[in-house]
């Protein structure tokens, strides 16, 4: 049966998040299980791909993706997100327990279709923030409201969070969530993505391998 929860945000918003189903998730990485969740607010679905007993855990390894259709199903070497995504699953696996919350936002928040807009102007010249912000958003629109509800329905106590982005911590931090700690995810560039990679190191205060 689906559970409906509400969660408030730092901006002070409230959205409805309902626990929907559960299924086993067998992966080339390990056993996992699936939760599915409904942002009803935004109709969106996000998914929580668990290792383990979590409930009632402290230091919990988490890992907050958010959906990159193209590096993480496609192979694309634009960007590092789906050699991140299966960083990420393989340190879970290694370790015995943990979470990915894969959060529906593609493009740091502006969809697919705009994502793909975003490439083109890239493919230009132009870096990938600015080129959000020339499309007229900004330079990242993701929301962490979905990871604090999530988190806090599988009773997880505190995580460390494994990402390169410090801002991540900040924002979940500042949505009630205990992050004890940060692991990186040390992904090496290419011939392809390394403007990408130094645009989100001194634009968004991102720490890469080289840090």
């Amino acid at each position: 049966m689906a559970k409906r929860a509400r969660n408030g945000s730092a901006s002070g918003k409230r959205r409805d998040f309902i626990r929907t189903v559960e299924a086993k998730l067998p992966t080339r990485y390990g056993n996992f299980r699936a939760i599915a969740y409904e942002d009803a607010v935004e109709g969106r679905d996000h998914l929580a791909i668990i290792k383990g007993d979590v409930r009632g855990r402290e230091d919990v390894l988490v890992r907050v993706h958010s959906e990159c259709l193209t590096g993480d199903a496609l192979g694309s070497l634009r960007c590092d997100c789906g050699e991140q995504l299966r960083k990420s699953m393989r340190a879970i696996e290694k370790k015995g327990r943990g979470i990915i919350l894969y959060l529906r936002q593609e493009g740091r928040g502006i969809g697919l279709l705009n994502k793909v807009r975003a490439y083109h102007m890239q493919d230009q010249g132009i870096d990938t923030v600015a080129a959000n912000v020339l499309l007229g958003f900004e330079p990242d629109e993701r929301s962490y409201d979905g990871a604090a509800y999530i988190l806090s329905d599988l009773g997880v106590k505190s995580i460390v969070l494994l990402t390169n982005n410090p801002d991540k911590v900040v924002q979940l931090k500042a949505l009630g969530v205990k992050v004890k700690g940060r692991e990186p995810l040390r992904v090496k560039g290419n011939r392809v993505n390394s403007r990408y990679l130094s645009t989100k190191k001194r634009k968004m205060g991102h720490i890469l391998d080289d840090d």
